[in-house]
Parts: structure tokens; C-alpha cells; sequence
């Protein structure tokens, strides 16, 4: 009999990579996880000088290293229209991650990781949430219509121009001849 967690969320596949996604119904303002991990202080240089993707900046002198493998809050991908925020209390050297909308079974959770981080490194390879993917897709819709709009005027133009080069052949192609002030083919 397998064992059934009473967690709201699992690990799984998304599309950019691994993701947290809810199991149950989250309710709006409900507290989902804590995101967790050796605190580190910026006035010593060894931590200042560790690079990874899991450090989430308390204040301008605390960070939290979240690549540790229990903390599954790690999985939260970034999402320009999310359904969940960070909690962040510096003075208790805590974070929790919040819904900020109902969540339902199957969706993925996800938060704003801030401008900061969006710069640094979402928005040199694009980013890969939903809302900005839809919005990438319409554009491209939109694109692919303005260039068979303009395809199309292009070939009514040339049409009309190759009408009218048809009928100055036909004209030119027979001989007038006046005779009696009227015209004869």
C-alpha cells in the first residue's frame, strides 16, 4: 500500500525542467512551503563568493543557500503573472512561499523571482513562463497575419498590373484602320 503524503504539492516535470505542482486545492493566502537553507552573511568573504541559482537575498546582508537537496521550494519557478509570492521575514531568517491566488490540482506553483534575478539571468535566454509564452505566440500570430496581409496585397497588385499589361497586348495586337471617322478591327 503505498504511503500518501499529506503535502499539498510534488516535485514533477515542466517545461523548464523541474517544477513544484499542487496536489490538493490551495487556498488564496495559504502558506504552501518554506523555503529553507544555510543562512549566509555577506560580510564574509567566502560566502560572498558562492554562485548558484538557489540563493534567495534576505537583506543586503543575509542570504539564504537553498541548493540544499531537502529544500524543495528550490523547484518555485519564476512566472511573470504568478500565483504565489515570497514571504521573506529577515529578522527571523525565514521565507515562505504564499498563494496569492486559488490553486488548483495540477497547476504549477510558481512566484516573481524580481528584477534582479530576471535580468541577470531570465531575460538574456527569454523567459520560458506561461504568460510571456502566450504572449510570444500571439505575436508571432499577429506577425504571421501583417505578412500574408502584405503577401496578399503584393499579389493583387501584381494582378492588376499583369491585367493591364494583357490588355495593352490585345490592343496592340490587332490592326485599326479609320475609315469614315469610325473605327474598324
Amino acid at each position: 500500500m503505498p504511503a500518501t503524503s499529506n503535502k499539498p504539492y510534488r516535485v514533477g516535470r515542466s517545461k523548464t525542467g523541474l517544477g513544484l505542482f499542487a496536489t490538493k486545492p490551495i487556498k488564496k493566502g495559504t502558506r504552501i512551503i518554506r523555503y529553507f537553507g544555510p543562512i549566509l552573511d555577506s560580510r564574509i568573504p567566502e560566502h560572498d563568493e558562492i554562485e548558484n541559482k538557489y540563493l534567495f537575498e534576505l537583506n543586503g546582508r543575509w542570504t539564504i543557500d537553498g541548493s540544499v537537496r531537502k529544500n524543495l521550494a528550490r523547484y518555485i519557478n519564476h512566472s511573470c503573472r504568478p500565483n504565489a509570492e515570497s514571504d521573506v521575514r529577515p529578522r527571523e531568517r525565514k521565507v515562505y512561499i504564499r498563494a496569492i491566488r486559488n490553486i488548483e490540482p495540477g497547476d504549477e506553483i510558481n512566484y516573481d523571482y524580481g528584477t534582479d534575478y530576471f535580468k541577470a539571468y531570465l531575460k538574456p535566454i527569454g523567459c520560458k513562463c506561461d504568460s510571456c509564452e502566450k504572449k510570444r505566440k500571439k505575436l508571432r500570430a499577429e506577425a504571421r497575419a501583417e505578412a500574408a496581409k502584405v503577401k496578399a496585397r503584393a499579389e493583387r497588385k501584381a494582378q492588376k498590373a499583369g491585367a493591364k499589361v494583357a490588355k495593352k497586348k490585345k490592343l496592340n495586337g490587332h490592326a485599326f484602320a479609320k475609315a469614315n471617322g469610325r473605327v474598324r478591327v
